[in-house]
């Protein structure tokens, strides 16, 4: 009796959702944290992923206007907008009644207690799982997997889970398991490794993939940062060198590569 007094007193209190915001962050023993200075980048200033804004910005506004719509995984390579895409969105629709909740992959084992925070609550909010993925061992994968779609207790229809991994299955896959793949009457049946991933990644309705930038896509990336930092743009070949050699030393053209080629950039100019 005195040891669980102890542990009450000494347990962090859950502070009062202040609902004015228009983002928050899940903190365990806290409950949702309200972010004063959310990261917004309009969805024009994402460029080369014209279908991916397309596809998303199509579903986030079914969902916003109270009509059916789907949990949304993007995956792909890495640097490659993902993260930003959904930062986009909330500043595409906050306006609407978007919310986003930020949910670190370590408390998705309280996913059920997070969804019933917005029981009845007029704003339409989407669950934000950012680089998501799980180890082969990690057993906190079946709590979202029931969020998304399993358990007897039926998601608000006011939450949406939009992740981003840089795995299609979120979890990893070996060659043993792809192996155990059966081939019967021309229908391709997956061992069971394979077939608990899948399960997994299919309880999103939407995916969305994302693939490294080609030569041509990177420096358009790289013009329009520059262009709104001031600077001169690829057009100045001493400009265009350097960008491809920054990317060079990178091992990537990534937009966030390109990104940081372009702070630099304008950064050394007088």
């Amino acid at each position: 009796m005195l040891l669980t007094r102890l542990e009450q007193l000494l347990e962090p209190a859950a502070s009062i959702t202040d609902w004015n915001h228009i983002a928050f962050r899940w903190r365990r023993g806290r409950g949702l944290q309200a972010v004063a200075n959310p990261h917004l980048i309009p969805l024009a200033s994402l460029l080369c992923m014209e279908r991916q804004k397309r596809e998303i910005s199509r579903n986030t506004s079914q969902f916003v206007a109270g009509r059916s719509a789907n949990n949304v995984l993007l995956w792909g390579s890495r640097g490659t907008g993902k993260s930003s895409l959904i930062k986009a969105i909330l500043h595409e629709f906050s306006d609407r009644g978007l919310r986003l909740v930020e949910v670190e992959k370590e408390d998705l084992i309280e996913l059920p207690d997070i969804v019933d925070h917005f029981n009845g609550r007029p704003e339409r909010f989407i669950l934000f799982c950012d680089d998501l993925s799980f180890e082969a061992n990690d057993a906190s994968y079946k709590s979202l997997k029931a969020v998304l779609d399993g358990s007897i207790s039926a998601a608000p229809e006011n939450v949406l889970i939009y992740a981003t991994s840089n795995r299609r299955h979120l979890l990893p896959e070996s060659m043993r398991e792809n192996l155990e793949t059966r081939v019967v009457e021309d229908e391709i049946h997956y061992g069971e490794g394979v077939e608990e991933k899948i399960s997994l990644s299919e309880r999103f309705g939407l995916w969305l993939s994302f693939y490294p930038f080609n030569q041509d896509e990177y420096l358009r990336i790289v013009d329009h940062w520059l262009s709104s930092l001031g600077a001169d743009t690829t057009v100045d070949e001493a400009v265009r060198a350097a960008a491809l050699q920054w990317a060079l030393t990178r091992g990537s053209r990534s937009g966030r590569v390109a990104l940081q080629f372009a702070r630099d950039w304008a950064g050394r100019q007088p």
